[in-house]
């Protein structure tokens, strides 16, 4: 098949999940002998070849603005592929799906990955919440169909707008790597330090991880890994501290941010808004024992096997200092239990099986709104919501810590 892929700042990843999964999908479907493109952002993207792992690169301009980068880019790229020819155009963010009617319009069947519900995010004004809201239902009836990468967005859709989204979760590596260069830069010693990765923005509480770790007196160190644009005075705002046991190292990818993951003592997930979060799926896949928000969609993903915090700030100092605590045999116990989960559920030839399924389907003009199952590897579980009745500590924690 020729597959388009548009939406994101393009490959290779070096800015948030969407392009992470841009990377992973595009290369997989490559090598499984399909012609993959994908658009990138030319203020975004550092190389200027035009193939990367198999995938072609078109590169185009964009606007740098908060509000326009997303939509001016998308729009151009939708313009650009219009004058070629793909068997199946994928979107990735909510915010595209005004242009998902257009390729139709010539016979190339769209899909939409709606990502979470990003009018819930405190960075937009409400011009730019309203466009998310809009574009919540227009996803509905524009594409052929659209992705739900989290039961609970799924849901949200079912719900709200009695649409039945494709359920396909993202993807993870697993395993650990032996390497330490980025710790030796660092100046960090394997299992002394808690990480944090994320983007600096409010609903990620970057802040609140930060005044939790100062009411701890744990001897480790915090490392803060993430930036982000348009958040200047937020990010100074959590720089303020000078707790001298805190790093903000910005932002980092490829092997060092493996390397940070896998030789953490724990893994803090602070998000509050959005679907299946890459960053926690991927600090699982590293076996790393995990504090996170308790929301409905960090409880899909890491309910049983890690620790649970709410956002009251002595609450997660004492899950902090719980964790760092805990006999090594039992943080063991806990990161290969997150790993084992990422192995059965966010496997990332899985979730391209899902994919190259539902394209199939589109260009084989079957009915695409009748979703295929799921296998177990790219399904969740029911999010209940329980807590565990037996804890006698200020906050959840599995039963997978008992052993």
């Amino acid at each position: 098949m020729r597959i388009a892929l548009l939406g994101t700042r393009g490959i290779p990843a070096n800015y948030g999940g969407f392009e992470t999964f841009a990377e992973e999908l595009s290369s997989r479907l490559a090598q499984r002998g399909h012609a993959v493109t994908v658009y990138c952002r030319a203020n975004n993207v550092t190389t200027r070849d035009r193939s990367y792992r198999g995938v072609r690169l078109v590169l185009l301009p964009t606007a740098p603005h908060k509000y326009l980068d997303t939509i001016i880019h998308t729009f151009l790229s939708t313009l650009h592929l219009l004058f070629r020819r793909f068997d199946v155009v994928l979107y990735c963010n909510g915010a595209n799906a005004v242009f998902t009617w257009l390729p139709r319009l010539l016979r190339m069947p769209a899909v939409l990955n709606v990502d979470g519900i990003e009018r819930q995010r405190s960075k937009w004004n409400t011009l730019a919440r309203s466009w998310y809201r809009l574009s919540e239902r227009l996803a509905t009836w524009l594409p052929n169909a659209i992705v739900a990468d989290a039961e609970v967005i799924r849901d949200y859709y079912a719900r709200r707008y009695q649409s039945k989204p494709h359920l396909i979760a993202y993807g993870a590596e697993t395993g650990k790597l032996a390497t330490t260069e980025a710790l030796d830069w660092l100046g960090l010693q394997p299992n002394e330090y808690v990480l944090y990765v994320s983007r600096m923005e409010p609903e990620n509480n970057a802040l609140l991880v930060v005044r939790a770790f100062e009411k701890t007196s744990l001897d480790k160190k915090l490392v803060m890994v993430g930036d982000a644009p348009y958040a200047e005075q937020y990010i100074r705002q959590v720089k303020t501290t000078n707790d001298p046991r805190i790093l903000f190292p910005g932002a980092i990818y490829g092997r060092g941010y493996r390397e940070l993951q896998s030789h953490c003592l724990a893994y803090v997930h602070a998000t509050e808004v959005g679907g299946t979060h890459p960053a926690l799926i991927e600090a699982m896949g590293r076996g790393c024992p995990v504090l996170f928000l308790d929301t409905p969609e960090n409880r899909e993903v890491a309910k049983e096997v890690g620790i649970a915090f709410s956002k009251d700030e002595t609450e997660f100092a004492a899950a902090l200092e719980f964790v760092a605590g805990m006999p090594s045999e039992q943080l063991q116990s806990m990161g290969r239990s997150a790993l084992d989960r990422v192995r059965q559920r966010y496997d990332w030839e899985a979730v391209t099986d899902l994919y190259e399924a539902l394209f199939r389907s589109l260009t084989g003009r079957t009915d695409a709104r009748n979703p295929p199952t799921a296998p177990a590897a790219s399904r969740g579980s029911p999010t209940d919501g329980h807590r565990n009745s037996g804890s006698q500590t200020p906050f959840r924690y599995s039963s997978v810590l008992d052993g």
